[in-house]
Formats: structure tokens, C-alpha cells, sequence
């Protein structure tokens, strides 16, 4: 279905509930005086816009006036610029729900509390806007556009504390890396668009069909595109920026890009290497064309990336430079189900995201609440949280933390039997015992973070943790999942299952 610019609308409702909220946000900022009510405002906004996701893929019924209201249905919008399909309305609803959280982070963050909020809420939901039209990005052209779009506004939200010398900086970091990778992968496009004559994703996996494009130019291509996508998820050799950046960011804004930012980089290289380099050979599999083996090349750069982040955060102090270097490596744990070319990597991939939200995002708020309370993100300040006033932030982050390692019977353990599946299944054995070491030297460093809640005792410096009520409602929303869907997964993985669809015309 290729839908006018007009009727593309009605597809586009997540998209212009959160641009319209962002605008309300800036101009009431300029014209109202006091902020306390504009995050509220972005709350709601976040909250309608996932209504409105959830709708797209909800077939309440088939009439003239859901389908108008809700967008239900898939297809080309805005002249195939865009594609509204299963796969796309999958990451959508993870943004939205990346944002909420945010938003509700933020709100219950003395760092971002009475500091230009307006601008600060307004820009979260601009990101967002991006991060869903990179999931639904069909050309070469709004990939790019989608991506600087996330780019920019996380390099604004990075040095958000412009007092802060450690934010300022590592939002110049960011924003130089990016650069880099930025010039890299729109140098790669323009090799592939001279190649294919499209910049349209279905015109160039039909010209490669057709053997028209030379194998070494779409190697180069292929290479130089990468360096773009791999800055987005933080993986190797463009994983630099993470551990400064999210170090250096506000704490809500640090999970916001470990999780929205990374599934949104997710969603562009699939959408680009399975339906547009790739074509489907019956069975879920899929085929690479015009003999360039990049599952190869991704097998190398998941490996490493896994090595690399681990390895790293073994003699990290501070917790969220720890938990940087452990994302670097979760982005290689989430890469298994991307090399093994089947729609059952696909689905544990997407399962995969899912989970990551829920602990990664909760790991981060203990961290915001201990910050909050006592001024310290290194380990030493974790010391005793159990028998400081922290017990229930101490519970929660030893079970998010057990997660991200992979221990049953959490949702981390559920994700990662998935992605060692596949990748068995598919034979790759040298990659499913690397992620298995990787995954045991993980446990020993997040384990240090929980003995030091639990074993070690206070000294007294360092200070009484207290859990506010609107902290503890993210804190349950996001601990009771990751223990339910460690036993009772089917619902998720169905949703996963029935999201590995891409609409192709």
C-alpha cells in the first residue's frame, strides 16, 4: 500500500503527538513563568504517543474510522520515504516507553530539577521523534536525516549541566565522534546511492538482485555505512564516546541513550541489512547478496565488542562509567542475533531489546536515587545501601544487575537462552562460547556491586538513601517485569515473533 503524503497522516500519530507536545513544551517555556508543570506535560505527551504506537498494530475493527483515527494497517508513506510495518511498530513502542521512563526519571532528579526544564523536556521529545522515524526509515536519506536528528539533540541533552565541567566536555566528545561517524556513513551512502541509482532500500536490494552493483563498491559501501550504525549502538571500533558520555550526561539522560539510542541504532541496521542488502529464502532464513560477507564482518566486530566492553569495566570505580562499558558489551550480546541471517536471531534480538529496557533503565535509576541522596555515583557509595535506608533500592538493583548478567530465573537469563539459541542453532559455536565467557566475566563485576550493598558495611560517611513515592512507582514498573518475564516470557516473545515482518511492497 503506497500511501499519499496526506493519508500518511494517519500513520504518523505517535510522531506528531510528541513534536506537538515538544512545541507546546518550548513555547510555554517562553511565554508561561514557572516550570514545575512542563514535565508533567511531556509525560502526558509520552503517554499518548504510546496509545497511539500500540494502536497502529491493534485491528479494533476494520471501519473507515478506526483505521482513520488509529492509522491500523501497514505500508509506504510519504512517498516510500517511510514504511509503517510490524517491525517498525515494535521499536516505536520501545521509544515511547524509553521516553516515559525519562521523563519520570527526570522528574524525580535533583540534577535536572529548576535548570532550563522546557528546553530540557522539550528537546527528550525531539529525540524521540527521530528514534521512531529511524525505526520506520525505507531510504537511504531519512536513515541519515533520522539519525543526525537523535544525534543533534543528544549532543544538546549530553552538556544539558552547562556549570558542569564534566558534562560540557563530554558533550564535545560526543558531538566530535559523531562527526566523524556522521561524515564516515553519508560518504558510504553516496557510494551505495552511485551504485544502485536509488537511494530507495527496495530499489537497491533489486539492483543487487540483479548482480548490477560491483562487489567492491558495496564492500566499501557497506563498510564505510557501518561506521555510522556502530557509533549509534556503541559498539567497536566506534564505541569510544560511551563511557564518557554517559558519565558525563545527566543520569535520566545517560539510560535514555543507553536504551532509546541503542535500540533505535538496532532498528536502522536491520531495516538497512536484512530487507535492503539481504533477500529472504523461505524457512526464516535469509541470504546476503552480491557476494559481500558482511555477517562476517559484523561476527568480528560482535566478538570484539563483547571482549572489549567487559574486559574494560572489570576495574571500573564508578558505577556509571561501569555501567557504560557494560552496555559496549551488551550492544555485542544483542549483535549474536544479528550475524546468524534468520528470522529466530531476528526474535531474540527484539526480545532481547526489550529486557535490556527494563534492567538497564532500572539500573540507572538506583543509581539517580543513590546520587540524590548522597552526591556519589563510584562504588564506594553503594557501601552497606542495604542497611542505610536502601533496602529496596539494594533488592532492585541486585535484580537488575543479575539480569544484565543473565541469572535465572530473570528476564536477562530469557533473552540471552534466545541469543545463544540462534547462534547455536545456526552453528556458530566460537561465538556462542565467546558470549558464554563474557557473560561469566560480567557476573564477577556486577556481583562486586551487590557484595558491596550487602556485605560490605557502612562506615558512616556515607550518608542515609531515601526512596521518594514517585521513584518507587518507576522502581516497581520496572523490577516486577524483569522478575515476571523470567518465568512467564510467551507474551513478549509472541509479540517479537509477529514483529520479525518487514513490508516490502
Amino acid at each position: 500500500m503506497n500511501l499519499s503524503n496526506f493519508e500518511s497522516i494517519a500513520y504518523s500519530y505517535p510522531e506528531l503527538i510528541l513534536m506537538t507536545t515538544a512545541i507546546v513544551i518550548f513555547l510555554a517555556d517562553l511565554v508561561v513563568r514557572g516550570e514545575e508543570h512542563l514535565g508533567s506535560v511531556a509525560l502526558f505527551g509520552c503517554a499518548f504517543a504510546l496509545l497511539a504506537a500500540i494502536g497502529l498494530r491493534v485491528p479494533f475493527s476494520d471501519t473507515w474510522l478506526i483505521r482513520g483515527l488509529l492509522g491500523w494497517g501497514e505500508g509506504w508513506l510519504y512517498s516510500r520515504m517511510v514504511v509503517v510495518d510490524d517491525f517498525a511498530v515494535f521499536f516505536k513502542i520501545i521509544f515511547c516507553l524509553a521516553a516515559f521512563a525519562t521523563v519520570w526519571m527526570s522528574l524525580g532528579s535533583n540534577e535536572v530539577r529548576g535548570v532550563n526544564e522546557g528546553e530540557y523536556y522539550g528537546l527528550v521529545l525531539a529525540s524521540t521523534v527521530g528514534m521512531l522515524y529511524m525505526a520506520s526509515a525505507a531510504n537511504l536519506l531519512m536513515a541519515y536525516l533520522s539519525l543526525e536528528f537523535v544525534s543533534l539533540t543528544s549532543y544538546v541533552l549530553t552538556g544539558y549541566m552547562r556549570h558542569n565541567r564534566r558534562s560540557g566536555e563530554a558533550a564535545l566528545k560526543y558531538l566530535i565522534y559523531g562527526g566523524v561517524a556522521s561524515g564516515t556513513m553519508i560518504y558510504g551512502m553516496s557510494w551505495l546511492y552511485g551504485a544502485a541509482g536509488s537511494l530507495d532500500y527496495a530499489y537497491i536490494n533489486a539492483a543487487l538482485a540483479q548482480g548490477a552493483i560491483n562487489p567492491l563498491t558495496l564492500f566499501i559501501a557497506i563498510l564505510l555505512i557501518l561506521a555510522g550504525f556502530c557509533y549509534k549502538i556503541a559498539s567497536v571500533p566506534f564505541h569510544m564516546w560511551a563511557p564518557d558520555v554517559y558519565t558525563g550526561a545527566p543520569i535520566p539522560i545517560t539510560a535514555f541513550l543507553s536504551v532509546g539510542s541503542k535500540a533505535a541504532g538496532f532498528a536502522i541496521l536491520i531495516r538497512l541489512f536484512y530487507p535492503g542488502l539481504s533477500q529472504a529464502v523461505g524457512g526464516g532464513g535469509w541470504q546476503f547478496l552480491a557476494g559481500v560477507d558482511w555477517p562476517q564482518l559484523m561476527l568480528v566486530i560482535c566478538m570484539v565488542t563483547m571482549i572489549l566492553g567487559n574486559l574494560a569495566a572489570l576495574n571500573q570505580q564508578n558505577v556509571k562509567r561501569l555501567l557504560a562499558y557494560s552496555s559496549i558489551a551488551h550492544a555485542g550480546y544483542t549483535l549474536m542475533g544479528f550475524v546468524v541471517l534468520n528470522d529466530e536471531g531476528l526474535r531474540a534480538m527484539l526480545f532481547y531489546l526489550v529486557t535490556y529496557y527494563l534492567m538497564n533503565i532500572g539500573a540507572f535509576l538506583v543509581v539517580m536515587i543513590v546520587v540524590n541522596s548522597t552526591g556519589r555515583e563510584d562504588i564506594e557509595g553503594f557501601r552497606g545501601l542495604a542497611w542505610r535506608g536502601g533496602a529496596v533500592p539494594a533488592v532492585a538493583m541486585a535484580i537488575f544487575l543479575f539480569s544484565l548478567a543473565g541469572l535465572p530465573p530473570l528476564a536477562g537469563f530469557v533473552g540471552k537462552f534466545y541469543l545463544f539459541a540462534a547462534v547455536v542453532k545456526a552453528q556458530f559455536y566460537l561465538l556462542a562460547l565467546v558470549g558464554l565467557a563474557n557473560s561469566l566475566v560480567a557476573l564477577y563485576y556486577y556481583a562486586r556491586i551487590v557484595r558491596t550493598m550487602f556485605l560490605d558495611m557502612p562506615t558512616g560517611t556515607e550518608g542515609v538513601v531515601t526512596l521518594d513515592a514517585h521513584n518507587a512507582c518507576l522502581l516497581y514498573f520496572l523490577a516486577l517485569p524483569t522478575i515476571v518475564l523470567g518465568v512467564y516470557w510467551a507474551p513478549v516473545i509472541d509479540l517479537a515473533d509477529r514483529s520479525v515482518h518487514f513490508f516490502v511492497g
